[in-house]
Order: structure tokens, then sequence, then C-alpha cells
């Protein structure tokens, strides 16, 4: 297996929630770091929304790997950043038989 090729800047997020003040929750995203990964397309979709059509996209992402329950590693539940670009993290495993990197599966979807 080839060593990734580390070429695209994720920032990390983690949902934080807070009272609204009326009864509910509030979700803010907290930054919780970058990380360096080698990026790719997987599939896309398309399906019927309530008010639009909703396009779906799966990537995968490669990154140096961090221990189970250290801060540094994605979990699913949490989200990757691009510029404006929003990724949820479904899936999180050992990419390689040394686990030096993890493989994430990455959601997204926008109104098309």
């Amino acid at each position: 297996m080839k060593e990734p090729h580390l070429n695209r800047q994720l920032t990390l997020e983690n949902a934080v929630q807070s009272p609204d003040g009326s009864g509910g929750l509030t979700v803010t995203w907290v930054q919780l770091g970058t990380v360096w990964a080698e990026f790719q397309s997987a599939t896309a979709s398309e399906k019927t929304g309530y008010a639009a059509p909703v396009a779906r996209a799966l990537y995968r992402a490669i990154l140096r790997a961090a221990p189970v329950g250290s801060p540094r590693r994605p979990q699913p539940g949490q989200r990757a950043r691009i510029g404006t670009r929003i990724f949820e993290i479904d899936a999180v495993s050992e990419y390689d038989r040394d686990a030096r990197f993890l493989r994430c599966i990455l959601k997204e979807e926008t109104v098309s």
C-alpha cells in the first residue's frame, strides 16, 4: 500500500449544545484544529428533499492516525470543513495494517 499524499487541509469541528432560553437547544460548531489529508471523491447521488432536490456526495479522507480517545482523532458526528464546504464525518477506521493513518468517510449534502 502506498503512503497517502496529505495535500488538503481540513478543519475539524465539534457540535456544542447550549440552552436557547426557550426550553430548546442551540447548536454551535467549535473548531478543534486542522489536519492534513488525502481527499478523494467516492460516490454521488441525488434525492428528493422537502423543498428541492438534494445532491449527496461521499468522500474519503486519509489522515495521520491518533489513538482512540485522543481529541486529535476525528469521530462520527463531528464535521470537517474546507473553506465554506462542510462535510459530516460518517465513519472513522484504520487505513493501514500499522495503524499509521485513518480513513474517514465524509458526506456533503447541498440543495441542487
